[in-house]
């Protein structure tokens, strides 16, 4: 089974960059699958890493970003594949 784990933090005004360069350089205990890094207007950052495990599964995560780096608590999710069309 494929899951899918999404991360995504909103950067204060004007560190959109700042915050995209620290997602970028978070290690993370196990090494997943793959992994991509997305950005998006209002300075948003959004990470995705796959893993060959269950939805419940004890997964390594990003942490939360220093409080002033964000405009709120990070944003996470976790999706099971259900396969491709």
């Amino acid at each position: 089974m494929t899951v899918a784990v999404m991360w995504e933090a909103r950067a204060a005004a004007g560190r959109g960059e700042e915050l995209l360069a620290w997602a970028r350089a978070q290690r993370l205990a196990r090494e997943p699958l793959r992994r991509e890094t997305f950005r998006a207007p209002q300075d948003r950052v959004l990470v995705i890493t796959w893993w060959d495990a269950p939805c419940d599964a004890d997964l390594p995560e990003l942490p939360e970003p220093d409080g002033e780096l964000v405009t709120r608590a990070v944003h996470r999710w976790r999706f099971e594949s259900v396969g491709t069309d």
